[in-house]
């Protein structure tokens, strides 16, 4: 095998490990895994509009305080993740990845709808062998109704959606 199709195989490795994470962080939030969420971004800078946490119980606790679990227990929230740009550095051992995500919500006597839209900025290393995120940065871009999402009713920027 030359060099260029191991650098190839390592890149699409790198891209694949990289798709999972942001995969997995929108299927353990929809469920109201926020455990589950923390230990994904246990070795990140969780950055959600300017609010930074670090540190998997941190994340969790910030989860716990911030987000609306309902009867089911989960945010009856559905995120949907798109436009995903993933960049591997030369050394395959770092990523940097942008992908645009909107959250639809639907409860009884609240009808299926976008509560909100922005942007995901995300870096990824290898920690001990395996991609980790590193940083997470939640940008949002428009908002609708958060007052069935976010704790404080219809909130603030500041406070949007994970």
């Amino acid at each position: 095998m030359t060099d260029a199709q191991t650098k190839t195989i390592n890149r699409l490795d790198a891209e694949g490990a990289v798709r999972q994470l942001i995969a997995r962080y929108a299927h353990h939030l929809d469920e109201g895994k926020f455990g589950e969420v923390a230990d994904l971004l246990q070795h990140a800078e969780f950055d959600v509009v300017g609010n930074v946490v670090a540190g998997r119980d941190a994340i969790e606790a910030f989860l716990d305080a911030g987000i609306q679990r309902h009867a089911d227990g989960t945010p009856r929230t559905w995120h949907t993740v798109t436009n995903t740009l993933i960049d591997v550095d030369g050394s395959g051992e770092q990523a940097s990845s942008s992908s645009y995500y909107t959250v639809f919500q639907q409860l009884d006597g609240f009808p299926l709808q976008p509560i909100v839209t922005g942007k995901y900025l995300d870096r990824f290393a290898r920690v001990d062998g395996e991609w980790r995120f590193v940083r997470r940065a939640v940008t949002a871009h428009s908002l609708g109704d958060l007052q069935h999402h976010v704790m404080g009713s219809n909130a603030e920027p500041a406070k949007a959606s994970a």
